[in-house]
């Protein structure tokens, strides 16, 4: 297992001790985020208007919504790659099929093709009894 990181950060002008067994890149990577967040939010006029309480709400709640809709892309991307795979799958046995049908197809060609060969050896013979 990873040891655990503490790192600085500042998150929203303010210092803190993250701790955690991520590295030290992906907790400063959190504390951007978040003040992306912030400095976007900072941006509204009627956001800055609220109370620190207020503000720290509706920061969590765009945080849990930018959440939710990775969770979502990533299950629609998990089915994707499912129906992919599915897809794939389904493709390969259709290829084996085909290469059973072409060998298949190639054998009875052959003989065919020796049959042929043995039928003009026949018709070479009579016609040669014929001439005789």
């Amino acid at each position: 297992m990873s040891n655990k990181t503490d790192t600085e950060v500042i998150i929203g002008g303010r210092v803190l001790t993250l701790s955690g067994f991520e590295s030290e890149e992906y907790l400063q990577k959190v504390a951007s985020y978040l003040n992306n967040k912030i400095a976007e939010y900072n941006k509204v006029d009627s956001f800055k208007r609220t109370s620190s309480e207020m503000q720290n709400i509706l920061l969590q709640l765009n945080v849990a919504d930018d959440y939710f809709k990775a969770r979502k892309q990533i299950e629609s991307l998990q089915e994707d790659i499912e129906n992919k795979e599915k897809e794939l799958y389904n493709i390969k046995h259709e290829l084996i099929a085909s290469q059973i049908k072409l060998e298949n197809t190639e054998k009875n060609v052959k003989n065919l093709q020796h049959d042929l060969n043995e039928a003009s050896k026949k018709i070479v013979k009579l016609e040669t009894e014929l001439e005789n």
